[in-house]
C-alpha cells in the first residue's frame, strides 16, 4: 500500500528548506545597502626621530557604518517572517491532506484549504479523471459554501463559459495552470446564462486552478469565489498553485488505491454465491459488507440430497487477493465435501483443514458448518476456532454451546464434537463472522452481549423475515456509518469484512 503521507510530507519539507535558503540569498543579494569598507585600526609606530609615526589608512578603508542603514534590514526580517507564514501555512495545509485517506476527504479538504490560501468563503472543486477503457472513471463534484441548488445552477452554465470548465477542458500539455477572472459581470463576452447565475448566487469574480498529477494527467479542477469583483495577489497565487500541484498528486494516489480496492471487492463478490438456494421448510437471506481491504470472509448455502440443506460460513487469515484467492479454494473444497459427506460436518471439517494444512500450510482459517434438515427441523453443526451460531425466536434468544475448538490449520489433526439442535417453527438461526464482533471496537465479551442484545430486540412485525432480522442487527450492533456497503472500499480504521447468514424456519 501507498504511504501517502510520507511522499508528500518529504516533498513538503525539501520545498520549505529549500525556499527558504533561495528567498534568504535573494533578500540579502537584493535589500543590502551599499557600504563603504570599513577602516582597518592603522598601526601606532613607536616615535623615532625624523619618522612620521602616522601610518596613511589603505585605500581599500573607509569610515564607519551609518548607523541609519538599519532600516533596510527591518525590510529583510519582515519580508523574511512572512515567507516563511506563509510556508509553514502551506506545510501545514499538505499535512492535513496528506491525513485524508478517501477522495472524499481528500476534495473536502482541498476545497477548504484553497479557500483559505486565496481569501475566499465559497468554491468548488471537481475531480474528472481521463477516462479509461477497462474501467469506470469517478466524476465527483465537491462544494464550499454552496448548496446542492447551487451546484445544480452552476451545472446548468456551458462548460466552456466557466473557468473551471476551460481548464477540464484543456488537453494541451502542460496545460493552462490558472485562470483569473477578476470582474465577472464587467465581461462584455460573459456567456448570459452565466452572468444570469451569477447574479442568482451572488459572486463577481473567480479564481481557478487546474489538477494535474505528473503521471496521470489532468484528474480535475478547482474554483473559489469571491462576492465582489477581486483577484489573489501574487502571493497568494504562488501558494495556491504549490497547493494543487501536491493535492493532484494525493488525489491521485487516492484514485489509485479506491480502483484497486474496487477491483478487490468485485472479485470477492464473484467468489461468493450470486444467489441463495430455495429450500422447503427455510428462507434465507445474507448480508455482506466488505472492509475493502481484500478480506477473506465468505459464506455458502447449498441444496443437498433428500431436501437437505448445507450452510457455512467462514474466514481466512490475511488480506489482499492471495487472501480472496485462498477464500476461493476453500469454498470451492468445502462444496465438494459437503456434497460427499454433508451429514457429518465433523467429516467435513476435518478434510477441509487437512487439505488446508498440505497446500496452504502457512494460512489458518475459521470455518462452521452446518448440515440442516428442514422437514424435521434439525441441525447438525461443527465449528473450527469459529464464533457459535445465535437462535432468535419468540421464546428464547441465546448462543448456541459449541464445544471450543482451534482454527484449521492450528494443529496437526483438528477434530471436535458436532452440536445438534432443533430450532422451533418461526426461529432464526444466524450464522455471521467473527468481523460482525470486531468491528465494533469493543472487547470480544462486549461485542457478544451487543449481538445477544441487538438480536433480542428484533420487532415482532420483522421475525418472519430473515433479511429484516439481518438488517436489524447490523443496524444494533455496528457504530453508525459501519453498517453500510464499501463500493470501492473506505479507510476509517475498520478492516474487517462482515457476513451474517439467517436462517428461517417455518
Amino acid at each position: 500500500m501507498l504511504d501517502i503521507a510520507s511522499v508528500v510530507r518529504v516533498h513538503v519539507d525539501a520545498l520549505i528548506v529549500a525556499q527558504y535558503h533561495l528567498v534568504v540569498c535573494d533578500a540579502i543579494a537584493r535589500n543590502a545597502p551599499v557600504r563603504k569598507p570599513v577602516a582597518m585600526s592603522a598601526p601606532h609606530m613607536p616615535k623615532v626621530a625624523g619618522i612620521d609615526s602616522v601610518v596613511p589608512a589603505p585605500a581599500h578603508t573607509a569610515p564607519p557604518l551609518d548607523e541609519s542603514a538599519g532600516a533596510p534590514v527591518v525590510m529583510i526580517q519582515d519580508r523574511l517572517a512572512g515567507w516563511v507564514s506563509d510556508l509553514t501555512t502551506l506545510h501545514e495545509l499538505t499535512e492535513r491532506l496528506a491525513r485524508t485517506g478517501s477522495v472524499d476527504a481528500a476534495l473536502n479538504e482541498v476545497v477548504r484549504a484553497g479557500a483559505a490560501l486565496v481569501g475566499s468563503s465559497r468554491g468548488l472543486v471537481v475531480l474528472e479523471p481521463a477516462p479509461r477503457a477497462d474501467e469506470h472513471t469517478p466524476c465527483v463534484t465537491v462544494g464550499l459554501g454552496l448548496s446542492h441548488g447551487d451546484l445544480g445552477q452552476l451545472e446548468t452554465v456551458p462548460r466552456d463559459a466557466t473557468s473551471y470548465g476551460r481548464l477540464l477542458d484543456d488537453t494541451t500539455e502542460p496545460g493552462t495552470a490558472a485562470e483569473s477572472v477578476g470582474d465577472v459581470l464587467g465581461d462584455p463576452d460573459l456567456d448570459p446564462l452565466h452572468r444570469d447565475v451569477a447574479r442568482r448566487l451572488g459572486y463577481g469574480a473567480t479564481y481557478a486552478v487546474s489538477l494535474r498529477a505528473e503521471t496521470a494527467g489532468r484528474i480535475g479542477a478547482a474554483v473559489w469565489f469571491y462576492d465582489e469583483p477581486a483577484e489573489p495577489v501574487e502571493r497568494q497565487r504562488h501558494l495556491v498553485g504549490l497547493y494543487a500541484r501536491y493535492a493532484a498528486e494525493h488525489l491521485a494516489r487516492l484514485l489509485e488505491l479506491e480502483t484497486a480496492r474496487a477491483r478487490e471487492a468485485t472479485i470477492a463478490d464473484e467468489l461468493l454465491p450470486s444467489r441463495l438456494p430455495r429450500v422447503p421448510g427455510v428462507r434465507l437471506a445474507v448480508r455482506h459488507r466488505t472492509s475493502g481491504h481484500g478480506g477473506g470472509d465468505w459464506y455458502d448455502a447449498l441444496p443437498l440430497p433428500e431436501g437437505a440443506l448445507g450452510l457455512a460460513v467462514g474466514s481466512v487469515s490475511g488480506s489482499g487477493p492471495s487472501a480472496l484467492a485462498a477464500m476461493g479454494r476453500l469454498r470451492a473444497s468445502l462444496r465438494a465435501y459437503a456434497v460427499m459427506e454433508g451429514e457429518d460436518p465433523v467429516a467435513v471439517l476435518s478434510d477441509l483443514e487437512l487439505l488446508l494444512r498440505l497446500t496452504e500450510p502457512a494460512r489458518t482459517a475459521t470455518a462452521l458448518f452446518a448440515y440442516a434438515e428442514p422437514a424435521l427441523r434439525k441441525i447438525v453443526l461443527a465449528g473450527a476456532g469459529h464464533a457459535p451460531p445465535l437462535i432468535v425466536g419468540e421464546q428464547r434468544t441465546e448462543f448456541v454451546e459449541t464445544t471450543l475448538s482451534a482454527p484449521l490449520g492450528m494443529l496437526s489433526c483438528w477434530e471436535a464434537p458436532s452440536v445438534e439442535l432443533s430450532p422451533a417453527p418461526g426461529e432464526t438461526v444466524l450464522l455471521y463472522t467473527d468481523g460482525l464482533l470486531r468491528r465494533t471496537g469493543d472487547p470480544m465479551d462486549r461485542a457478544f452481549a451487543r449481538l445477544h442484545a441487538a438480536a433480542a430486540s428484533v420487532p415482532r412485525s420483522l421475525r418472519d423475515d430473515p433479511g429484516a432480522i439481518a438488517d436489524h442487527v447490523l443496524r444494533l450492533v455496528l457504530p453508525e456509518g459501519l453498517d453500510e456497503p464499501v463500493p470501492g472500499g473506505r479507510h476509517d480504521g475498520s478492516a474487517e469484512d462482515v457476513v451474517i447468514l439467517a436462517a428461517l424456519f417455518d
